[in-house]
């Protein structure tokens, strides 16, 4: 991994890919998408400073299990722009996601354990399947394809 030199405030996006191992492609969305922020040169070139070298690193590990994108930028909004952000930071933001990602993980492990089953089986039955017919509700009180309101 190149090193860049202490001395250097700002990295071109070359630098920050390199650095951070996203593609440049990547990180032209995460600003297109205001999970990032860079300056242009007289020259029109973009510069980023170093903290954003975290804040890839923050995206991508939010990405790695699954926090959608908006949430993310949600969470980076809340980031002081005038430093790095510190490990406290970090664990303040993702400790909001931990419940979300509990129901998440219970959620993939019953879907784990009733895959086999439905394999061996192979019916996909809409009235019986937790695969495709998970936690209904509805099913109990009425039959049909349609799930609708009460009262309507």
């Amino acid at each position: 991994m190149p090193q860049i030199p202490e001395k250097i405030h700002e990295l071109t996006v070359g630098q920050l890919a390199a650095r951070s191992g996203a593609a440049v492609s990547a990180l032209h969305f995460y600003e297109a998408k205001g999970l990032i922020t860079s300056r242009r040169t007289g020259g029109n070139q973009r510069r980023f400073s170093r903290d954003t070298l975290r804040r890839v690193a923050f995206i991508r590990a939010a990405q790695r299990v699954g926090i959608p994108l908006a949430t993310i930028r949600s969470a980076l909004a809340e980031l002081p722009e005038e430093r790095t952000p510190t490990r406290e930071d970090w664990a303040r933001l993702s400790e909001a996601w931990r419940a979300e990602l509990d129901e998440r993980i219970t959620q993939l492990n019953r879907l784990r354990d009733h895959l086999t089953d439905c394999i061996g089986c192979g019916c996909l039955s809409l009235d019986t399947c937790v695969l495709s017919n998970p936690d209904d509700k509805f099913g109990e009180r009425r039959a049909g394809s349609r799930l609708m309101a009460e009262g309507h």
